[in-house]
């Protein structure tokens, strides 16, 4: 989304959001509200925040427990500027690759591993080609229901409603089971072999970004960043 509407990347910076009840709260109040309507001007109708939860990271290779347990790690990421910028802090060796191929990478050795939230980990089936998962929550991960808004602008105003009240409901059951996979999901990938890191270091994680914070200050504007951070 960030490639059409370049105002969305803000949601990227890591460590943003405290938890997902921080970042629900943002994308539901007036922060969340005016960024759908920036997709208008792009022929998108932005209907409802939803989400994928915070990313996490697999590897192959070694557990990780700190930002330099991840040096030299060849990882797959987003095609996404604000995670590249920032995993190249952590002294990732980042791999930009679309996700259909990252199964079968991470099957090859092609890259020792990949971030993303346990609803993806579980779902993709990444258990079967990672054995180390550490809970860095290092990224919260929205995603959003659009639709055409030529053919929503053909709509009669009952049926615009009625989009845009299904798309709210897709995001409480949407949420409801990303709340499910956090809570089950561990115990989940641990049964099935993954060794699971959960006492990261996130503050040794946070310090490491440092000079790419200061980066992101410039792109988005600290005042914008703070609102963010700082929303109640």
């Amino acid at each position: 989304m960030p490639n059409f509407v370049p105002e969305t990347k803000i949601l990227d910076v890591p460590f943003l959001f405290r938890d997902k009840a921080h970042a629900r709260a943002v994308l539901d109040g007036p922060i969340g509200q005016e960024l759908l309507g920036k997709f208008d001007a792009k022929g998108f109708k932005a209907l409802a925040w939803a989400e994928n939860g915070f990313r996490h990271m697999t590897n192959s290779k070694r557990d990780v427990k700190a930002p330099e347990d991840l040096k030299g790690l060849k990882m797959r990421t987003m095609e996404n500027p604000v995670h590249i910028a920032a995993y190249k802090a952590f002294g990732i060796i980042t791999t930009p690759m679309a996700f259909p191929e990252v199964f079968t990478a991470l099957q090859q050795g092609t890259v020792d591993g990949q971030e993303n939230p346990l609803p993806v980990i579980i779902s993709a089936k990444f258990d079967q080609v990672q054995k180390h998962l550490s809970l860095t929550g290092h990224v919260y991960s929205p995603c959003i229901f659009v639709m055409n808004k030529a053919a929503f602008d053909k709509l009669s105003a009952a049926d615009r409603q009625a989009f845009i009240d299904a798309a709210k409901e897709g995001t409480k059951a949407n949420r409801a089971r990303v709340d499910e996979d956090d809570a089950k999901g561990v115990a989940d990938l641990r049964a099935k072999g993954m060794t699971v890191i959960d006492n990261v270091d996130k503050a040794k994680f946070a310090a490491a970004l440092t000079s790419v914070n200061a980066q992101f200050e410039k792109d988005f504007g600290k005042a914008n960043l703070d609102r963010i951070r700082n929303y109640k």
